[in-house]
């Protein structure tokens, strides 16, 4: 294993160490992907139900994993049936009541409206990923530019217009380089990713492309385990923690992402000096919390 630069020299044996032992089956019970995985024999039904999983990722984990769940309810279980539909006369039909923190259910209705259209054009969403990631500037940032702007639609113009707030639920890292793109790098990461615990479904993406989906767990142990400098979850933190990752794994560096997350989801970082949290850890030798100090 290649060294990250700014970690210590042992830093890749101690996180290959964390994710050898780490608890999978436990936390991914707790995990959005749960909720996606049943989905996973139909692939139009995986990649429907996981965007709108990956859309409602805001907040804890169990209230994420109720919100989808009462999504999955209001479209009778059938999310192909549910985009297939969808037309602009009734997509605020089944979920208008709804509510996840911001998310409304106009808002997820015409989620699927735009789902609706983007397949008259695209088999999959794999395809319109394909489009931005083989063009100019391409890679993974044009790759998600062209989903977020697909997802967003053509604005102004047209009938109906897109409920207040919902393009900003899609933002692209060529526009707003000041966030993270966290959920769109989290679905691409379900839908990518062919070992356990993502889906595998997009066969043409490169799983060595892949970003980190930095939420604030993930960013806090990467901050204080030396894979980023940047103090604030910015595009710019997600290529440095990515490339310090590929440096470990140039196939699979997002494979540590899900370890990294629930960690903290969980608990087992706790964020502050507490040995008897910290003192299993295999990544303690690595934080800049106990660099250096005893363990009193």
């Amino acid at each position: 294993m290649a060294r990250a630069r700014g970690t210590g020299p042992e830093f890749p044996a101690h996180l290959h160490r964390l994710y050898a032992a780490f608890p999978f089956a436990r936390s991914l019970a707790d995990d959005p992907l749960s909720c996606v995985r049943p989905y996973a024999r139909d692939p139009r039904a995986a990649e429907i139900a996981g965007l709108i999983a990956a859309t409602l990722a805001v907040g804890n984990t169990t209230a994420i994993r109720g919100a989808f769940r009462r999504v999955a309810e209001a479209v009778d279980d059938d999310f192909p049936g549910f985009v297939e539909g969808t037309s602009p006369a009734n997509f605020r039909t089944r979920l208008g009541s709804f509510r996840h923190r911001w998310i409304r259910g106009d808002q997820i209705g015409y989620l699927a409206l735009r789902m609706r259209r983007l397949y008259e054009s695209y088999p999959t969403l794999e395809s319109l990923y394909l489009e931005g990631s083989e063009g100019d500037p391409g890679g993974f940032p044009g790759g998600i530019h062209a989903l977020a702007r697909g997802l967003r639609g053509p604005g102004r113009g047209r009938v109906p217009p897109p409920p207040p707030g919902y393009a900003q639920l899609f933002p692209s890292p060529l526009e707003t380089p000041t966030t993270a793109c966290k959920r769109m790098t989290l679905y691409v990461r379900w839908m990518v990713r062919d070992r356990f615990p993502d889906l595998g479904l997009w066969k043409r993406v490169p799983m060595g492309e892949l970003r980190i989906p930095l939420d604030l767990h993930v960013h806090w142990i990467a901050y204080n385990t030396g894979l980023t400098r940047r103090r604030s979850r910015s595009w710019a933190a997600v290529e440095e923690i990515t490339e310090n990752l590929r440096r470990i794994d140039p196939m699979d560096p997002i494979k540590y992402d899900f370890v990294l997350c629930h960690t903290g989801i969980s608990g087992d970082c706790p964020k502050e000096r507490d040995l008897s949290i910290c003192g299993p850890c295999s990544l303690r030798p690595d934080c800049r919390l106990w660099r250096g100090r005893g363990a009193a």
